[in-house]
């Protein structure tokens, strides 16, 4: 990339957004960030259980303390001082969406996969977020897909604004292939 390139990565949980960051980093050497390393620490500082639960509740509460963009923006001015290509992980809410759009030069990727497919893939990762029964998996996702609050997250909002949209359903060599397309895409515009 010739300049410095801000890339987003919302999407269902389990689709493959840590396969296209380890892809961004490993082989286009973008430097990550981490929505979810953020909200651990923060977490961790509270001395509460890392869960999804948790995971959730404290995201909501810093975007309500601050605003919808909070979280992302404490990110972005990371990266800002890095001054080589980016990617922001788990992108969660269409203000996140909107402010880091401001700041030029951002694009956002989605990722989706089949249900089935995306639990089997968390059940096999088994992070510490992930040992749910699928009953709750899905529950979650529901609770994560749509919002009137801007504060809360709201999947298929920034799902919509993306991009790039990728269809996981298949191995890892299809997803890395379209990927690379896009960023052919973005280099094209540099």
């Amino acid at each position: 990339m010739k300049s410095m390139v801000i890339i987003g990565i919302t999407g269902t949980l389990g689709a493959g957004k840590g396969t296209i960051v380890d892809y961004l980093v490993s082989q286009k050497h973008f430097v990550h960030y981490s929505v979810r390393d953020f909200l651990i620490r923060e977490i961790e500082s509270r001395g509460l259980k890392v869960d999804r639960d948790s995971m959730t509740q404290v995201a909501n509460e810093l975007r309500n303390m601050h605003t919808p963009s909070y979280i992302t923006d404490q990110l972005y001015e990371e990266a800002r001082k890095s001054a080589q290509p980016c990617v922001i992980e788990s992108i969660r809410t269409p203000g996140e969406i909107a402010s880091l759009r401001s700041k030029g030069n951002f694009y956002l990727f989605a990722v989706d996969a089949e249900p089935k497919l995306r639990y089997t893939r968390i059940s096999q990762r088994a992070s510490v977020t992930d040992a749910v029964s699928y009953e709750t998996f899905l529950s979650n996702e529901q609770r994560e897909m749509n919002t009137g609050d801007p504060n809360k997250q709201n999947l298929s909002a920034c799902i919509s604004q993306a991009d790039f949209v990728f269809i996981n359903n298949s191995d890892v060599e299809n997803l890395v292939h379209q990927v690379e397309k896009a960023i052919q895409t973005i280099e094209n515009k540099q």
